[in-house]
């Protein structure tokens, strides 16, 4: 479940101790001497980028280095060649050392040095990176800088966007920052387990491992009763003994699923529930008049969803193009709903959809990022039903390839709400009441385009990583019924291909009207992470060419030559993890994983804000009335998209760790039992191992593998036995035993029964020539294995 992250070096590289006052933003101890126009070494280049992240792009750096002509092309081979060497990564349009902050950071305020300073870290981090590094908060005077205007203000508990420089001296945090705006204020609540102790009263268990337990006085319990998940305040803090609380709300009893997703609400600072001004500002708002707009109502526009969908933002039509100029063309209408008439900017429910960035999707709740009034009313395209769109009418040729496009901003009034089981049943032969007048006018005609788009898609051959979702069912009483694994069906494919086509469309038209936007950008796989993936590929006798000039449809060869064989899963576990992650930016580099190269998304404004700004910059660019992006807008697009984009990261962890905490919960009554798993994961400190059946997984600790040597071989992602040459690699199948279940830390902890198998040759020779310096850990006769999260 969850992984054990590896210590690592602060990103500076410096050694940690004590730090001075907080001063202007200062490069290093010692000034590097730069020889204006001549190519710096690579100690020098690392150093620079190292002590001004603000400009560490490939542009920036030639400018500080006064790099010309040929020079320029040696600077450009040098960052190549360091990023390979895994010295550098990309982060957005800037370089960063490995582990570094990036220039602009979200940061959540935890604690205060001795000296009373503000002290952050990153509010998400990878797991992977080791511990989030620490950032000292340096507070501006009340005048703002150069004493002008007021400088944002934050205290211990708060959520800030923050420029990030090196710190001053290195004795203490290898950063600074400078706080841009307060995102959040947080109250000072915690949550914890109530637990009763006699006499009346009682004690509040904390849920996070540096949680404090606190006293609970008996007026003061809120009616919680023993095991109860509750949320208090700290009524008072003494110098001696434990802090004293007052019980808020009563959430549940922990174990019910209500009180675990609750947990990851609570724990990632995810808000939940709206202000009075935003339910009062949605509860007043009204339906959209037919200003500025075209009357589509006459438009056979459906929706098709999942059964369970309470909000309908996208709808979808499609017809054959009567032009003689476009012979076995189609045209594909896809709507949006129009979330830019009621949500307008700096209002109250923009402010709060921002704070949010998305909604948030748990097995038994959404959060959403809009009131109800809005997402599932007033902005839901609900059958038959009057509702504001924008829409985009595409034109495909025969071979896929899309000719042209135009926006349009109308009323429509859907024609259906099918679901995705529906829609299929009826293309498959057995319509409903519903589908079966639906058949011959709207839905052959649609499956017919998603023929014609599939062969544009084909062409153009984007990552093919098809990797089983599965799906939690809960009983009424919110604990796990099963675990499932919904099917992949033309419907599914339908919807998205032509969702991917109409934010293509949103992405060229802004640039062609010159309009500033947010992107959805997916940078290609780092040259370390190539590295990493060709050196354990080659273990398997598959070659990864050399070189930065990756595209999707290299790593698509390495999928199908594995398609098939024993090493299918593990191979396309390892091509997932050398990918990098889609963000959200201003600047343009593209998206590697769809193989496009302008793609902003448009498709789900109730749901992501991104998708808002970018209807808003098209009501503005298009002239298309009210609802249009702001010059204010505008100019905060850089920070915007690192909002959004930390809060997509804060949603992703949240919704993974809630199913980890349901898995938990649902399998500790099973503690001694066996499942059939599959080494997911290999460390230096033992394996973990998924269970298909589940959706979790969970670790075996190397001290109970057995009584060998183990050795921790990174580039064949084994563990083996120097004497008996047996273990385990990635991607085998194994039999575990649940040793424990940890529902709260989402924890689960196995212990071996299948016998390791004989390790390759390749592995069998990294023992003998002794290179042991990548890692090992021998077993040590009579280790307790760990308890707790892992």
């Amino acid at each position: 479940m969850s992984r054990i992250p590896r210590e690592r070096t602060n990103p500076a590289g410096k050694r940690p101790g004590k730090t001075g006052r907080l001063g202007k933003d200062a490069p290093a101890v010692e000034p590097l001497n730069i020889v204006h126009g001549a190519l710096p070494s690579r100690e020098v280049i690392l150093r620079f980028i190292a002590d001004h992240p603000q400009k560490a792009s490939k542009r920036e750096l030639a400018k500080a280095f006064g790099l010309k002509g040929d020079s320029r092309v040696e600077l450009k081979q040098m960052l190549q060649e360091l990023e390979q060497e895994g010295m550098l990564q990309k982060n957005r349009k800037s370089l960063i050392r490995p582990g570094a902050l990036p220039p602009v950071t979200v940061l959540d305020i935890t604690t205060r040095d001795k000296d009373g300073d503000l002290i952050g870290r990153p509010a998400e981090w990878p797991e992977d990176q080791g511990v989030a590094p620490a950032v000292a908060i340096r507070q501006q005077s009340p005048a703002g800088r150069q004493g002008k205007g007021k400088a944002p203000v934050a205290g211990l508990g708060d959520r800030i966007l923050a420029k990030i420089f090196p710190a001053v001296d290195r004795g203490g945090p290898a950063y600074t920052a400078r706080i841009i705006k307060v995102i959040d204020r947080r109250r000072g609540a915690s949550m914890g387990v109530f637990r009763t102790a006699p006499g009346g009263g009682g004690r509040l268990l904390p849920i996070e491992r540096r949680g404090e337990e606190m006293v609970i006085d008996p007026e003061f319990t809120g009616g919680a009763t023993d095991g109860d998940l509750v949320e208090v305040e700290i009524a008072r803090l003494g110098r001696f003994g434990l802090p004293r609380a007052k019980v808020l709300s009563v959430v549940g009893s922990v174990g019910s699923e209500k009180a675990i997703s609750m947990i990851a609400i609570h724990a990632h600072g995810i808000p939940h529930v709206f202000p009075p001004a935003v339910v009062a500002e949605a509860e007043a708002a009204k339906p959209a008049s037919m200003s500025h707009r075209e009357d589509w109502r006459d438009v056979p526009l459906i929706t098709i969803d999942p059964a369970d969908a309470k909000d309908h933002d996208d709808a979808v039509y499609a017809e054959l193009d009567p032009s003689p100029d476009n012979p076995g063309g189609v045209i594909v209408t896809v709507a949006i709903a129009d979330v830019s008439w009621y949500v307008r900017p700096n209002s109250p429910l923009d402010r709060e959809a921002l704070k949010r960035g998305n909604s948030v999707y748990f097995p038994d709740r959404v959060v959403p990022m809009l009131p109800e009034r809005i997402s599932n009313d007033l902005c839901s395209l609900k059958e038959g039903v009057d509702r504001p769109a924008l829409a985009v009418r595409m034109s495909f040729s025969g071979e896929g390839r899309k000719i042209g496009h135009i926006f349009h901003r109308i009323m429509m009034k859907s024609a259906a709400k099918l679901s995705y089981q529906q829609a299929q049943a009826a293309i498959d032969g057995n319509p409903d009441d519903q589908t079966g007048p639906m058949l011959e006018p709207i839905l052959k005609p649609l499956w017919h385009a998603y023929e014609v788009m599939k062969r544009g898609r084909d062409r153009r051959q984007p990552l093919e990583l098809d990797m089983p979702e599965r799906k939690i069912l809960l009983k009424s009483d919110g604990t796990v019924d099963r675990v499932v694994v919904p099917p992949r069906l033309d419907a599914h494919k339908l919807i998205e291909e032509m969702m991917i086509q109409a934010n293509v469309c949103a992405a060229e038209t802004l640039e062609k009207k010159r309009q500033p936007l947010i992107y959805r950008i997916h940078d290609g796989p780092t040259l370390a992470k190539q590295e990493i993936l060709r050196e354990f590929l080659a273990t398997l006798g598959i070659s990864l060419a050399k070189g930065g000039n990756m595209r999707a449809n290299n790593f698509n060869g390495i999928l199908a030559k594995a398609d098939g064989t024993p090493h299918q899963t593990m191979v396309s576990e390892m091509v997932l993890r050398s990918q990098s992650q889609a963000i959200y930016g201003p600047e343009n580099i593209g998206h590697f994983g769809l193989n496009l190269m302008k793609y902003a998304h448009f498709t789900s404004p109730i749901r992501r804000y991104a998708d808002l700004i970018v209807h808003r910059a098209l009501v503005g660019s298009l002239g298309f009335g009210e609802g249009g992006i702001t010059p204010d807008e505008e100019a905060a697009l850089d920070d915007i998209a690192a909002e959004i984009s930390t809060f997509e990261r804060r949603a992703m962890a949240a919704e993974r760790e809630t199913v980890d905490r349901l898995i938990a919960h649902h399998l500790s009554g099973r503690v001694g039992e066996e499942f059939a798993g599959r080494v997911s994961g290999v460390t230096k400190s033992g394996l973990f191992v998924a269970l298909p059946d589940y959706g979790a997984d969970g670790f075996v600790p190397i001290s109970t593998l057995g009584t060998d040597y183990f050795i921790y071989d990174e580039a064949h992602q084994a563990l083996s036995g120097e004497r008996t040459g047996l273990g385990y690699r990635l991607g085998d199948s194994v039999t575990v035993k649940l040793a424990e279940a940890i529902p709260l830390a989402g924890a689960l902890r196995f212990e071996m029964v299948s016998e390791g198998r004989e390790m390759p040759a390749a592995v069998r020779s990294f023992h003998k020539a002794g290179r042991r310096d990548r890692g090992q850990v021998r077993k040590k006769p009579g280790t307790r294995p760990p308890r707790g999260r892992h």
